[in-house]
């Protein structure tokens, strides 16, 4: 039976290459709480925390989550020897809620078990796929064309499937400017629930009329009842993220159909297991579903990329490559671009990068170690 010797809980504050801007604010830096998970056998796991500095996006925060981590889900690991990330989740269920902590812990505790069987967390998982198909998210711009020269970029870079930060005010003069420029754009956009209830008519003339492919949380997150109306003869899919916490909550929008795709970010519904267990569930239903992002730094972005190689998954992930948001990134070797708007999945032990640790120190802002407590 493996123990586990440390948990170390760093947190870490990175530049964004640029602002990302979304209908809940800006962000220029991002504050990351880095999870380390070693073995007495030496072996050693690494996880990220998606929650931001401050509950905006979600109830939980960095310091949230480090005082959850470290009053609950560190003293869990201690216990007869160190659990599988199954069974870790399966006793941390105990405590309601926190699955952006409890998913920070369980993605180390996966790296960890497929470093000690000598796999990539993709083959842990039951990924096949070599390379993921990826587009990218942008954020609100300062102006049109702004927005029109940013895409433009992406589209020169590779990237073949883009999706924007839409709100209401910013919606139909950008997705205009944007279907003019480039007629034959794959183009996705996410509201991040910024619009009432009452806006479906306004989303599905815009959206229909200048061939948007898929609108993505346009509603609150319990307005199950709004994204179902807008379902209904709407000419592009309609995606759910933040109204789907676990399978329950999935269940009850399928029973609504208020989804016709499904956004995954592991670290918000709790861990790659979690994450898997919804793709399945989607692809029981023939609900395509794809993997998103959270402006991960190369850790996180290793794992979603490791999740998005099972087969359930099957529109392009938010998974651009690692200049998209830090330079450098944390991590080596980097993610970049491939043919066909791909990343590849690493096929080395674990999630198959390394620390930079030069990178590493310079963001460094707290460090603590967590040690089993002897009598």
């Amino acid at each position: 039976m493996l123990e586990l010797r440390t948990c170390t809980l760093d947190e870490l504050e990175m530049p964004l290459v640029e602002p990302f801007e979304t209908s809940f604010g800006v962000e220029r830096r991002r504050r990351f709480l880095i999870v380390r998970l070693e073995s007495t056998q030496g072996d050693v796991g690494l996880g990220e925390c998606v929650a931001a500095r401050d509950p905006l996006y979600s109830g939980e925060s960095v310091t949230t989550a480090r005082w959850m981590i470290e009053t609950y889900l560190a003293p869990l690991l201690w216990r007869e020897g160190l659990l599988s990330p199954s069974e870790f989740s399966r006793r941390a269920a105990a405590w309601r809620g926190n699955p952006m902590a409890k998913a920070a812990v369980e993605l180390a505790l996966w790296d960890l078990w497929a470093r000690r069987h000598h796999r990539s967390l993709a083959e842990e998982l039951g990924g096949r796929r070599r390379r993921i198909e990826v587009g990218v998210s942008v954020g609100i711009q300062p102006d049109v064309p702004a927005l029109v020269r940013r895409v433009g970029e992406y589209l020169e870079a590779g990237y073949g499937r883009i999706k924007i930060k839409v709100r209401p005010g910013w919606d139909v003069q950008p997705v205009a400017a944007l279907r003019r420029e480039f007629p034959d754009l794959r183009l996705w956009v996410d509201a991040n629930q910024a619009y009432p209830p009452s806006a479906g008519s306004e989303i599905r003339r815009w959206a229909g009329r200048y061939g948007v492919d898929q609108v993505e949380q346009p509603f609150p997150e319990h307005a199950l009842a709004a994204h179902a109306r807008l379902v209904r003869g709407a000419p592009f899919r309609v995606c759910l993220d933040e109204s789907i916490l676990d399978l329950p909550t999935l269940e009850a929008a399928l029973g609504m159909r208020a989804l016709t795709s499904l956004n995954v970010k592991a670290g918000r519904v709790g861990g790659l297991g979690a994450g898997r267990d919804l793709a399945r569930a989607a692809a029981g239903r023939a609900l395509p579903a794809w993997v998103g992002g959270m402006l991960e730094t190369g850790i996180g972005r290793a794992h979603n990329v490791a999740l998005a190689s099972l087969a359930p998954f099957t529109f392009p992930a938010d998974l651009s490559a690692s200049d998209r948001y830090y330079a450098p990134d944390l991590v080596e070797p980097p993610f970049v671009l491939g043919p066909r708007s791909t990343l590849a999945v690493p096929r080395g032990p674990g999630i198959g990068v390394e620390i930079v640790e030069s990178v590493y120190r310079r963001h460094l802002r707290r460090h603590r170690e967590l040690r089993r407590k002897t009598p």
